[in-house]
Parts: C-alpha cells; structure tokens; sequence
C-alpha cells in the first residue's frame, strides 16, 4: 500500500507533472476554439481500462490532454457564447486544489470550524451583494439544480405542506423560468401540486397582473398558494422578472417568492446589475451561481435564505453519533441548513480569488458583459437577413435568421450547424413562443469586445455562405 502514499520527492514529481500539464491548456486556452470535435476518445480511454497494473501519471496525463480536455464545447473560451458560459478562474483552481489536499470536512463546526467560518464568509458576502441582511443562512451545494430544489423544500415545509395538501398547492412561475425548477418539485415530493404558468410580456418578463390575478383566483378557489418563483436571468433570453412588484404580490398573499438568480444574481455586483434586479432583495430565498458569474470552477451553487428557522426546520436533524450537545456552535454549520452531509470544502473555491483579489475585479468584469450584450444587440442589428430580439436585461441576446425562402426554424439550425463545424464561435439554440432563435450569452471571463467582433464577423461569413446574406 505504500503507493497509496507518496514520498515527498514523488509528490514533488507528481506536482510539476500536473503543473506543466495545466500550463500547456492554459496557454492554448488563449486561442482555443469554442468547440473542437472529439478525435478517438472511445477508442483511446478503451485501450486504457481501469485495472490491477498501472498506467502512470504521464500516460494518465496525456490521454487527459488528447482525449479529454481539448475536445468537445470549451465553456471557458472566449468565443464561447452558447448556454450559460462559466469561468475557470486560476485562483478557484488552486482553492479547489488547496481544499482537496487538506480534505477538510466542511459540513459541522464540530470537524472543521475554520472551513465552517470561510464558507460562512462567503454567504454573508453573497447576501450583502443581494441586499440580504446579516441574520440570513444559506449553504453552498453543487450548483442552481441543488439550490433551487432545496428552496422549494424549505418552503415546502414552512408552508406546512402535507401529501393531503399537494393537489390543492400551487406554484406560480412563467415558461422561461429554469426546468430544475419543475424538477425540483417532482424530487420534493409536491410534483402534483398544481403549477401556473404566468404569462410573459413581449421582453419574455412576467405579466404582474396575471400573477395576482391567478392567486386571488386560486385563494377564492380554495387551493393553497405557496410558492412564486421570480427568475432573475433567464437562460432562454437573460430576461429579469419585475422583481420587486412580485414581492409585493407575494406579500400579500403570503405565498414564498423564491427567486432564481442563478445566472444573473452576480450582476448585482455592479451599479447597472443592481438597479436591474431591484427587488431581489425582497425574495425570500435566492439561488445563486458562483460558478458562473463570479468564474470559480464547476461545482459551487448557494442558496441564500432569510428565514433561518425555516431553514433549520427543514434540514435539522439528529444522530446518535453526534450528540446534540455537540451541536450547540457559535455559528451555523451547512449539514444543519441543507440536504448533504458529506461534502467537498466548496467555499475555498470563491473565498481565495475573493481574498487574494478583492471584490474590484468582479463589478468590473459584470459591468464589461453588460456593456458587451449591448453592443453586440447593435451590432447585430447590422447584419442584413437578421431580427434580433428585445435589448438585453443582462448579457444574453437573441435574434434569428431569416432565409429568403424555406423555413426559418430549419436555416436556424442549418446556421448553428455551420457554426460548430467552424468552431472559432459557439452559439446554441432555443424556442421562444414557437419560434427557434439563436442566443449569444457573454458571460466568459475571456470573453471581451474582439472575441464579440469574431462571433459577428462569423455569423456574417456563415450567412453568406447560407444564402442569407
């Protein structure tokens, strides 16, 4: 077993391995291409199954760098447009790496206080970045899938639900409102509950009138409202819901307003960002994505939640192996506010770029891809055979081709194929009342105005060569 563990001249060697093996992608990550096609990986990861003899770590090493890194969508590289882009900050790299050799189990004061009081931080960073006060919890977990689920549970049972309850409940939230949503409430047991769906403006927002309308009617019809979800980002279109209008009408009626800022959250760092999301303060609880718009590897989501009895009511638990005596700490541990108890030290992730380069960077590279989303609605604009959607509420644009003849939605993805093939460019496609579009979501830190330049000058290349221009 002494292979199992490392002399400290193998760890030495084994380092600067995985080191020169992340400065080689990191360099190529300058020009990398948005999308490269896999070359070989079956056959190559086949010819290396898991077993008894091993392979060592530069063979490990190089079928990492051919057959996985460098192949399929790069969400990381500054051409990459389509979904939702995400960072891979160096400093979130090395926290990942720092948390997972120190193995710190972060979930209960009780095994790691220090790890505990860094994830602490964060949140109470998060929730003055939202306008939340001091005295809310919150938890980190994998990502706005895991965030918004464990929302709907805690309002699941501060509503005081029961399985008699659940046809008769009801949720109200628009169809661009994120799909782990409705997934969540099958996961949480309430996927019978009945679930609105508001209608949306012409810049795809929630119609208000229609979300008051529908509550009053459901209040009188004697069904059980209890949760409004208001998206602050959708991923279709980057559209904000009126935020503080439907805390208002939640107020009233006392129904929980989640909202899902997973994607745009962040943008409250900046001035412009916040006055977009005015009102989310007002949530009662708010999903939120570091691993998007604050650029820390995959894998770190927050929920943030005013409520912390509610929290704790939800999530409490008991165990005869920790005694409750134990449980009594000077601040909240995440297994007492959330689903997991066995769970990486995800905090140092987001707290080391926070830490080492202050907060400065961050509004200003929110403030950039707001800036950007905008000028890449006017450039588009430009080009002849194109229609291009609403200005942007945050930094996804949309806008579709149309071909002198034939059908739209077909040339649509005729030209989103075009682009792949390309690769320099990713953009990916949606459904918007009918109607495919193509989105341009900047949200990569790499990405700034030449890499919006490329995706224009490529998307008038491809039309031409479509016949659309």
């Amino acid at each position: 077993t002494r292979s199992l563990e490392p002399a400290a001249a193998e760890r030495a060697a084994l380092t600067h391995a995985m080191v020169e093996h992340a400065e080689s992608f990191l360099t190529w990550m300058d020009t990398a291409p948005a999308y490269r096609p896999d070359e070989g990986s079956a056959e190559a990861l086949a010819e290396a199954p898991i077993g008894r003899d091993p392979i060592g770590m530069n063979r490990a090493l190089s079928l990492l760098a051919r057959h996985v890194d460098r192949c399929g969508q790069n969400p990381t590289a500054a051409g990459f447009f389509s979904f939702i882009p995400v960072g891979n900050l160096y400093l979130g790299d090395l926290g990942e790496f720092l948390a997972a050799v120190s193995n710190r189990f972060s979930g209960h004061m009780l095994g790691a206080p220090g790890a505990v009081r860094i994830e602490n931080q964060v949140l109470r960073w998060l929730g003055s970045v939202v306008g939340y006060p001091e005295t809310a919890v919150g938890n980190l977990l994998s990502g706005g899938s895991m965030a918004n689920l464990s929302a709907i549970v805690i309002a699941r049972e501060a509503a005081g639900l029961k399985a008699r309850d659940v046809e008769r409940s009801v949720v109200y939230l628009t169809e661009q409102a994120h799909h782990c949503v409705t997934k969540g409430l099958r996961i949480a047991g309430v996927g019978e509950c009945v679930v609105r769906r508001v209608p949306i403006d012409g810049r795809y927002r929630m119609i208000l009138a229609e979300l008051d309308r529908a509550v009053s009617q459901d209040a009188r019809a004697g069904l059980i409202p209890w949760f409004v979800v208001g998206t602050a980002g959708t991923t279709d279109t980057g559209a904000v819901d009126p935020l503080e209008e439907i805390a208002a009408i939640a107020a009233r009626h006392r129904v929980w307003f989640h909202c899902d800022g997973a994607y745009g959250g962040p943008f409250a760092l900046c001035a412009e960002g916040k006055r977009i999301l005015r009102g989310i303060e007002r949530s009662d609880s708010v999903a939120l994505d570091p691993h998007k718009g604050l650029f820390v590897p995959f894998g770190v989501g927050a929920l943030l939640v005013k409520d912390a009895a509610a929290a704790r009511a939800a999530y409490g638990f008991q165990a005869s192996y920790i005694p409750r005596e134990l449980h009594s700490q000077p601040e909240p541990s995440p297994t007492e506010l959330s689903p997991e108890l066995s769970r990486p030290f995800r905090a140092l992730r987001l707290w080391l770029p926070l830490q080492v380069l202050g907060t400065a960077p961050f509004e200003a590279a929110m403030e950039e891809k707001l800036l950007l989303a905008r000028y890449a609605h006017a450039r588009l604009r430009e080009l002849e055979g194109v229609e291009v959607g609403p200005e942007p509420d945050l930094s996804v644009v949309v806008f579709r081709a149309l071909p002198r003849r034939g059908d739209s939605d077909e040339y649509n993805m005729r030209l989103v194929t075009a682009l792949q093939d390309d690769g320099r460019v990713g953009l990916s496609p949606t459904t918007l009342k009918g109607v495919r579009h193509l989105r341009l979501a900047i949200l990569a830190p790499r990405t700034h105005k030449g890499a919006v330049d490329l995706a224009i000058e490529v998307i008038r290349e491809k039309l031409r060569l479509l016949g659309g221009e």
